[in-house]
């Protein structure tokens, strides 16, 4: 039908896009001497998951999709190899918004203690942790921890195994979750608690025009200080209010996309093999699409609050004198 072809194209294109704008981020990031440094290091890290999702997982999906009934027909080599790298990209990137959220947090309310140098040695741990895990959970399957691919029926899904289905949704989403949720809280509360400082010690300015003389002697010296040239600007935001502001916005609109995209495969994912639940394939495949373009949305969000990332988009494209 007109309509399915309608979607499928639409599926086509989430996936190219995907594919070539995580593509031009790692391009930017590693020609660009000056982003060679934290943040940008885990930004692209996110890029990397990203990348793997659009070019190793998305076009699989497709094919099953296009397949009848959505069997799988490619083999069951091709079945673990795909689910594997379905968990381990899908999970790193998860993990790696979580360590972007972490680091803005830090950054914020522990300006002293988080230097630059420190600031590269926790990123670095976190971006380990990060493929650490995901390897840990997606790995798991291919050494018996339940079965994901069913000859008899042409199957070929992540294992429904109860015990791995609480473990895999626990450390790939339920947990990373909670710390996005509880680091946008303290990142919000303490954008507030420093803009209320800021307004309890506003500076009061003269009611009137001051007037200062100096000395006796002839010519007489007069100063006037105006009321204007006195006072202290105090209805604005200083530069490091600015810099909370803008990481609170992006940050909570960096989670705030990353639970609507993946909350809904994971409620299923979770109450699915647990109460034994028949959930249309159909709304299956929709609530698995719409956590994969998580991965087309990550990259829009953290570079539209970067000037930087902007000239050097026109860099790569445009020769400078």
């Amino acid at each position: 039908s007109v309509f399915t072809v309608l979607i499928l194209t639409l599926l086509v294109l989430l996936t190219v896009a995907t594919f070539l704008w995580n593509l031009l981020v790692l391009a930017t990031i590693l020609r660009v001497k000056a982003f060679h440094r934290v943040p940008h290091n885990l930004v692209a890290s996110t890029a990397v998951s990203d990348v793997l999702v659009a070019a190793l997982v998305m076009p699989l999906s497709l094919v099953k999709e296009l397949s009848a009934g959505r069997r799988w027909r490619l083999g069951r080599e091709l079945c673990l190899v795909w689910v594997c790298f379905d968990v381990l990209c899908c999970t790193a990137s998860i993990w790696n918004v979580t360590a972007i959220a972490l680091d803005r947090y830090w950054s914020i309310t522990r300006q002293l203690q988080y230097t630059l140098l420190a600031r590269r040695r926790i990123s670095n741990v976190m971006i380990a942790l990060t493929w650490l895990l995901s390897a840990a959970i997606s790995l798991a399957p291919l050494l018996g921890w339940g079965e994901t691919y069913s000859p008899e029926q042409e199957r070929c899904q992540v294992s429904q195994d109860p015990s791995y289905t609480i473990v895999s949704t626990g450390g790939a989403f339920y947990l990373p979750l909670c710390v996005v949720l509880f680091v946008y809280w303290k990142i919000y509360k303490a954008s507030k608690f420093h803009m209320g400082g800021r307004r309890r010690n506003a500076v009061v300015p003269l009611p009137e025009a001051a007037q200062v003389k100096e000395a006796s002697q002839d010519p007489q010296m007069v100063f006037t200080a105006r009321r204007a040239a006195i006072t202290f600007q105090t209805d604005g935001e200083t530069w490091r209010e600015q810099k909370e502001k803008k990481a609170a916005l992006m940050v909570g609109i960096l989670i705030g996309v990353f639970v609507l995209c993946w909350i809904p495969f994971f409620i299923t994912a979770l109450i699915s093999p647990l109460c034994s639940c028949n959930i249309p394939p159909v709304w299956k495949s929709i609530f698995l699409w719409l956590g994969y373009s998580n991965s087309f949305f990550n990259p829009l969000i953290y570079t539209a609050f970067n000037k930087n990332y902007n000239n050097a988009f026109k860099n790569l494209f445009v020769k400078q004198r």
